[in-house]
């Protein structure tokens, strides 16, 4: 399944993807900047599982389940700029404010901001339409539920 996405993603001219294909693109989304870091720790996985349980419903099975295809998929897909593209065009503005908070919340799940973490989200904030003030008010948000 994941392999029609990655080239979905890869063509020249990508055709929207479908729910679920956002649904996978956005978690592998989570995956890369929780991997930024070179340090994909176990705090960070709970927290991907935590997040994919809200925001999709799942239970913890059916997470791991799509975080672990996820992981799959992330370590395939060349770059980060087609992850975004495909989100930001499946997703309305406001519902990718979530997304930016959803990163945040991986970011910071560890306790530890690295600089590669900062300068991933920076540029992934962008890349999905949400500007800089926007996504530190997102930051705040996720800290102040922390």
């Amino acid at each position: 399944m994941f392999k029609e996405l990655l080239n979905r993603l890869l063509a020249p001219a990508p055709e929207p993807l479908t729910d679920e294909g956002a649904r996978l693109a956005l978690i592998a989304l989570l995956v890369r900047i929780a991997r930024s870091d070179h340090n994909y720790s176990e705090v960070e996985k709970d927290r991907i599982d935590r997040i994919i349980c809200t925001r999709y419903g799942q239970d913890t099975g059916g997470a791991i389940i799509l975080r672990e295809q996820a992981e799959a998929m992330e370590a395939e897909a060349p770059d980060t700029v087609r992850f975004t593209r495909a989100i930001k065009e499946a997703v309305a503005f406001e519902d990718r404010i979530g997304v930016v908070e959803a990163l945040w919340q991986v970011v910071l799940a560890d306790g530890h901001r690295d600089d590669s973490e900062d300068a991933l989200m920076r540029l992934t904030a962008n890349l999905l339409g949400v500007n800089d003030l926007d996504s530190a008010k997102a930051r705040k948000r996720v800290e102040a539920a922390t």
